[in-house]
């Protein structure tokens, strides 16, 4: 509270210390003719209702304890405990309230009963009781009436006091308030510059400084709304230069991409042929590996069949041999024939002649068994030479086999690798298209973000304009033009076929017509 009035100029101080006080004593005084008299009516309804005066009460206690206490054998005389402190009570109350005690003691001295005391004590502390009420409603009355008087008189003083204050105040606040008036007319002409001069006195000078120090605050939020303003502008500009350049490359990476789109598909065709030319490959060499294998069984098979005719010519060399050993024999024994047919003369002249028949035939068969036997040798060496090319060929026949396996698995692997090939393109056209629809959404947000930014630029111009009406002194606040764009980068040359699809035209027209729109209702409500 201190802090308060001592923030407040003399004479308001001393108002509002004045009608605090006055306010204070108007409360406190209306406390206490509430107090009182609510105090007054209680006592005097509990005085007419008997309830004030105890002593009626504690004779009828002690006259009921009296009359209820047996009396013990041999304290014939005395009165009971109970009755006694009862008595003693009754007395003092009567004491209290001014009222006559003789009868009381009188009949204490004889130690009678006080039941037969009350019905003479009974009337006297009934009257006093009446009486003391009667009173105490009187003087509550006359306090009540007194405070009244007191809080009327007190009202009065300080309504002629604030009045008196208040039309102080106004003679000399009247120079200040046109002072402030002309401040302030000033100020809302947008002239920052003026001051509250020609105040002297000290309740005005504090006034004098809230103005000083609420135009010097102004012409400083202005300056600074300013310079923010030009800033705004000149960033607006570069961020719209910038948008542009991005909505150029955005549009020549779109036109990119569906060419590289074009390009996968073309590419995804080649490779998922190629992944059926493999397969078809794959087909083959399995079917030539197994023409192979049948044909590496049919050269050992062959190869069997000349090593049993190797073996026949063998055993017929050895027939051979013997017909041979059997015709020299043969010859042998003709040549002895013909000596013992020579030995015998003219009778073994006929055996002669067949004997030498017989050695000429065992000639002939000598030398037919050699010419058979020189073949034969032949035919073996022939055979022999032919399994060995039979067993060349088996051999090479293997080699074939395993040599065409391994190429049908080489094929199956191309086709394998072709086939996740084919599927690896597919998601990489896939990637793609969904880097063309990105693409596409991010030049219609450069489209969007270049209206806002444009239409921004155009509401940091319409700031600074109105501020400018502002006089600032020094820093006077001048409007400027709007920002003048830079020329964009000329865009690299497209490729043919880079037009933009009409879909994606209309998507980047319709953003920015849609755009420009809701920021220029939200410039409108800022």
């Amino acid at each position: 509270m201190k802090k308060f009035f001592d923030s407040l100029p003399p004479d308001f101080y001393l108002s509002s210390l004045i009608g605090a006080l006055m306010a204070g004593v108007l409360a406190f005084a209306g406390l206490a003719y509430y107090t009182m008299d609510k105090s007054g009516e209680r006592s005097a309804a509990a005085m007419r209702a008997g309830r004030d005066i105890g002593a009626a009460s504690a004779l009828a206690r002690a006259a009921d304890a009296a009359a209820r206490a047996p009396v013990p054998e041999g304290a014939a005389g005395k009165a009971p405990e109970a009755v006694t402190r009862n008595l003693d009570e009754a007395r003092a109350l009567l004491v209290a309230h001014g009222l006559d005690v003789k009868q009381l003691d009188e009949a204490r001295r004889f130690q009678a009963r006080p039941g037969e005391v009350w019905p003479d004590v009974a009337p006297a502390v009934e009257s006093a009781g009446r009486q003391h009420a009667s009173n105490a409603e009187a003087q509550a009355a006359s306090q009540t009436q007194r405070a009244g008087l007191v809080m009327l008189v007190l009202l009065a003083v300080g309504l002629v006091l604030t009045l008196r204050l208040r039309i102080a105040m106004l003679k000399a606040n009247g120079r200040l308030l046109k002072v402030a008036t002309v401040v302030v007319e000033k100020i809302a002409e947008g002239d920052l510059t003026a001051r509250a001069v020609g105040l002297d006195q000290a309740h005005t000078l504090r006034l004098a400084k809230a103005l000083e120090n609420m135009t010097s605050s102004l012409r400083t939020l202005v300056a600074e709304v300013v310079e923010g303003a030009q800033t705004v502008a000149e960033t607006s500009a570069q961020i719209a230069q910038g948008n542009l350049d991005l909505s150029q490359r955005t549009e020549e990476q779109a036109t990119t991409l569906e060419e590289t789109a074009s390009s996968m598909e073309q590419l995804t065709s080649t490779v998922a042929q190629n992944a059926d030319n493999a397969r078809e490959a794959s087909t083959l060499a399995v079917a030539a590996s197994d023409v192979a294998r049948k044909g590496g069984q049919v050269v050992g098979q062959v190869v069997t069949t000349m090593n049993d005719i190797s073996g026949s010519s063998r055993r017929i060399g050895d027939i051979i041999g013997v017909i041979d050993g059997i015709a020299f024999q043969t010859n042998i024994l003709a040549l002895n024939a013909a000596v013992e047919a020579a030995r015998a003369g003219e009778q073994g002249r006929g055996f002669a002649v067949v004997a030498a028949e017989v050695r000429n035939l065992a000639q002939r068969s000598a030398a037919a068994a050699k010419e058979i036997k020189t073949l034969i040798g032949d035919s073996l060496d022939k055979v022999e030479t032919g399994t060995k090319l039979v067993d060349a060929a088996g051999k090479t026949m293997g080699e074939i086999v395993s040599s065409v396996k391994k190429v049908s698995d080489l094929i199956a692997e191309i086709a394998a690798a072709s086939q996740e090939q084919s599927q690896g393109i597919g998601q990489i056209n896939t990637a793609v298209a969904q880097m063309e629809q990105v693409v596409q959404q991010n030049a219609s947000l450069v489209e969007e973000a270049s209206a806002a930014t444009e239409s921004m630029k155009d509401q940091a111009a319409a700031l600074l304009n109105a501020v400018s009406s502002f006089h600032l002194g020094e820093r006077s606040a001048t409007a400027v033009p709007h920002a003048v764009m830079r020329s964009a980068p000329q865009p690299l040359p497209a490729r043919p076929g880079a037009a933009l699809p009409p879909a994606y035209a209309k998507a980047i027209g319709g953003s920015s017509t849609s755009a420009s729109r809701a920021q220029a209702g939200q410039w409108e409500e800022f």
